[in-house]
């Protein structure tokens, strides 16, 4: 689709508490494609206490309906499905529809929404993707995590959410060389409306040596809204994958042990 004219919320690095005064779910009300400017919070237990959050913007949109920005801002956002899940021939629903089918769902054409990173001056790193699927009727089936980590490994939970927007799988990828694959994902991921909330949890032999979160509000997805976005955040995806590595850095040379990664296969 063509990008029409348009007519923060503070990450808190303690939020590790899933309770229930934190599960009231966000009520979708959302103008596809959305912009949300949003704080991503890192919190490390794990060995040394070690924490930092940064800015940065995530596109909303609908599978069906992929944003298009005229020709001479598309370097600022392009979405292909070799960046995501299934085959890059194919289109990004059509590899979910995939993906789902695999696993015993079938959304019989529902809507599906995608909280992503586009392209930007033709790169991109995902360390999250969040997809959000529905039945015919709007009524929320199922939520796929794509998570990526830095070797380009790409790995997808199925997550069946309670009614605050809660679920938990194990853990089976290798993300950080610094963490086992071992535990379980105790994820909050509720459906954005006007602000964006997740928390991403992981519990290892009764400890949580990491909280990831993500606290956003929504901005306008227009031509206006992107130019403002890229203008707060350049070349942010590229930023988003410097700091990754400087941080993994940072622990090396405290001398935290490494995790070996799994051999392929």
């Amino acid at each position: 689709m063509s990008l029409p004219e348009p007519g923060p919320a503070p990450a808190d690095l303690g939020t590790a508490d899933l309770g229930p005064a934190d599960l009231a779910p966000v009520v979708p009300d959302v103008v596809l494609p959305a912009l949300y400017e949003v704080e991503v919070g890192h919190r490390r237990s794990a060995r040394i206490e070690r924490s930092f959050s940064h800015r940065m913007y995530l596109w909303l949109v609908d599978l069906d309906d992929l944003p298009r920005l005229p020709r001479p801002l598309r370097p600022l956002a392009r979405f292909s499905a070799a960046d995501h899940i299934g085959d890059p021939a194919r289109s990004l629903r059509a590899n979910l529809d995939a993906f789902l089918a695999s696993r015993g769902v079938d959304l019989d054409g529902g809507r599906i929404t995608i909280l992503a990173h586009a392209r930007v001056l033709g790169y991109v790193f995902n360390p999250l993707t969040l997809y959000w699927c529905h039945d015919p009727s709007g009524a929320p089936v199922c939520v796929v995590a794509e998570v990526h980590n830095t070797y380009g490994g790409r790995h997808h939970y199925l997550l069946d959410l309670d009614e605050g927007g809660r679920a938990t799988v194990d853990k089976d990828f290798y993300v950080s060389p610094f963490l086992a694959v071992s535990g379980e994902y105790r994820m909050r991921v509720p459906e954005p409306g006007v602000t964006l909330a997740a928390t991403v949890v992981l519990r290892q032999d009764g400890r949580t040596p990491f909280v990831a979160t993500l606290r956003g509000t929504r901005r306008p997805g227009g031509v206006r809204g992107v130019l403002a976005a890229a203008a707060r955040h350049p070349f942010v995806t590229g930023q988003v994958s410097a700091l990754i590595r400087r941080h993994g850095v940072a622990l090396w040379l405290r001398r935290i042990p490494v995790v070996p990664r799994p051999r392929a296969g």
